[in-house]
């Protein structure tokens, strides 16, 4: 141990902040994992299940390409009709892609049966299925409210219900729910009111969860994209009205869904361990607050 370390493990253990044990350790992992070594996986070993993920040009793949890149085992989950396992092929070989419908219980519990039957264990859950509606209040119907909740927030919740015993049992997870920039400013660009309000929801589910997870070491958290250049915008936006909003957001530009990927895994990984109950804002500056 070099005379830094050991001046560090000193002043650590004089205010209190850890025993020496644990301070050793800690230097210890510091000198393991070095996030600028370029050979470094930051998700090397780990399981992740990505709910609406088959959509190549959606958050959920992008996130589920990243992952694999960063050494994850990756399980997409999506409707039969986006075909999940043909987008899990395109990651290569080790991945799967599982048929779930996010508002079946019975579903996202066989899912996950699956998941570890294939891997063993589930170290991640990126909550990413959601649906949205252009439409004002007094337009909004019943069907059409649980509907959008349904996916976006029943969902959550069945999909985390499903994981968390695994991950009780590990002691150890993450659980990243996107909600929307529209759950925090009253509403979007695209979304309707119904839209705003599960996405509201999944943030204060989140925040319920991590405070009750939290002391079994899993970690749950939030991320609230602006509006990004993905499909669920396409034939919807005019290229003058994309560069009309690009103008007021301070970045200057739309997100790319490689954007959300790259929060989700810092989610994921080590680099956030100490990271509960946030919610990452990803809007390039469409929200400051």
């Amino acid at each position: 141990m070099s005379g830094f370390d050991n001046q560090l493990q000193e002043q650590e253990t004089r205010h209190g902040l850890c025993p020496p044990s644990h301070a050793i350790r800690a230097v210890s992992l510091l000198h393991e994992f070095n996030p600028l070594e370029t050979q470094h996986m930051l998700l090397k070993d780990n399981v992740a299940i990505i709910t609406g993920g088959a959509g190549v040009n959606g958050l959920g793949f992008a996130t589920a390409r990243l992952m694999a890149a960063q050494g994850a085992k990756v399980a997409i989950l999506d409707l039969e009709r986006a075909d999940p396992a043909g987008a899990a092929a395109q990651l290569g070989a080790g991945h799967i892609g599982l048929v779930a419908d996010v508002t079946d219980k019975a579903s996202c519990d066989a899912a996950v049966a699956a998941v570890l039957k294939a891997f063993g264990r589930i170290d991640t859950l990126v909550n990413n299925a959601g649906i949205t509606q252009p439409v004002k209040t007094l337009e909004i119907t019943g069907s059409d409210y649980d509907r959008i909740l349904d996916v976006s927030l029943r969902g959550t919740l069945y999909m985390s219900q499903a994981v968390l015993p695994a991950m009780q049992a590990q002691q150890s997870g993450s659980i990243v729910c996107i909600s929307s920039v529209s759950a925090q400013r009253g509403g979007g660009i695209l979304g309707g009111p119904h839209y705003s309000a599960a996405k509201a929801g999944v943030l204060g589910l989140a925040r319920a969860m991590a405070r009750e997870f939290g002391p079994e070491n899993i970690r749950v958290n939030c991320i609230t994209p602006g509006l990004i250049g993905t499909d669920i915008i396409k034939g919807k936006l005019t290229d003058e009205k994309k560069a009309e909003i690009a103008e007021t957001i301070p970045l200057a530009r739309l997100g790319r869904a490689d954007d959300i990927a790259g929060a989700c895994v810092f989610l994921a990984s080590p680099l956030s361990t100490y990271c509960t109950g946030i919610t990452l804002d990803v809007n390039g500056g469409m929200l400051i607050h």
